[in-house]
């Protein structure tokens, strides 16, 4: 079974840890050895900078500066093993990875504050391959506010037109740590498919950053989709990620979404906790789950893959 996984902080540890690690072999939860093991499609690399104390630490002037030399960390990891992995810029490459055997690499951005208030920079991001913004970390930023203390804050007007610049332009926005009153801001603006990369049921686990039954049916409604988290504290009340979890969520979510909004976003290498999953060469395990747990092959051929296929054929 095929596997799309739509958030990973593995970039940024690979770029934090003065570049000693790389893409190909690692000791993180991700990488291209461990992606070819679970059967992995498409990967999303989130570039995440938040820290302006990172500035000083590794010299740059500006967030968006550590951002750049990110995503040119990332390139050079792309280019070294560009017979096994590529970046996506249009569904086509898509396609033709898979004609050609190789992983499909989809690079994101976690925290779009860095972007400040200037809207260029949105397009010299997707000139670099950027496909998808999540709005918000976990501060308030010139796009808007997370859903930590500050939930009945929605988005800014600058928030709003990031919000129609991204979809006109074909980046996905994603709303997990963004404000519940943000959320249905992008609810209302959104005339294509929006997503929570990493977010879970919140009645099954009170967690701000998980979404309510309302939320989940409206991101249904706008073709969008919601990937499973697999941070323990997102999906119970135990210290440990356990499979027995992430089924409940799935199964939640696609009782009130509906099949087509269920996928994964695992949070592979953003995740402290012990987890069953340890990492994505792993995920056989959970899809062998899945089918002790009454999903058929079709349900998990869509949450696997084919709904993420499906939005990037609708956004990009």
């Amino acid at each position: 079974m095929q596997i799309i996984d739509m958030h990973c902080d593995t970039l940024m540890k690979i770029f934090k840890d003065n570049k000693k690690h790389e893409l190909y072999q690692n000791n993180f939860s991700v990488d291209i050895q461990k992606l070819q093991k679970g059967h992995s499609l498409a990967q999303f690399f989130a570039a995440f900078v938040y820290k302006k104390t990172d500035c000083e630490k590794y010299g740059y002037s500006s967030l968006f500066d550590l951002t750049l030399d990110m995503i040119n960390c990332y390139h050079n990891e792309i280019e070294k093993n560009k017979k096994l992995i590529s970046t996506v810029y249009s569904y086509n490459d898509i396609e033709q990875n898979m004609k050609n055997n190789k992983i499909s690499a989809i690079l994101t951005l976690e925290e779009g504050g860095i972007i400040e208030d200037k809207l260029f920079r949105l397009e010299i991001l997707y000139r670099l391959g950027v496909r998808l913004i999540t709005l918000t970390w976990n501060f308030p930023n010139s796009i808007g506010y997370p859903n930590q203390k500050y939930s009945n804050m929605g988005l800014t007007d600058f928030g709003k037109t990031v919000v129609r610049k991204m979809q006109d332009m074909g980046l996905i926005v994603d709303v997990s740590h963004l404000s519940d009153k943000g959320f249905y801001d992008v609810y209302n603006l959104s005339k294509k498919p929006f997503v929570a990369s990493h977010s879970n049921a919140r009645s099954i686990k009170n967690h701000a950053r998980n979404l309510t039954d309302d939320m989940i049916r409206k991101i249904a409604e706008k073709g969008g989709l919601i990937g499973l988290n697999f941070a323990s504290s997102f999906l119970a009340d135990s210290k440990k990620s356990k499979i027995s979890d992430m089924i409940k969520h799935l199964k939640y979510i696609k009782n009130i979404g509906g099949l087509n909004v269920v996928a994964f976003g695992t949070d592979f290498d953003g995740i402290s906790c012990n987890i069953e999953i340890e990492d994505f060469s792993k995920m056989p395990i959970l899809i062998n789950e899945m089918k002790k747990n009454g999903f058929s092959e079709k349900e998990i051929e869509k949450i696997a893959y084919k709904n993420v296929l499906r939005v990037l054929k609708d956004t990009l």
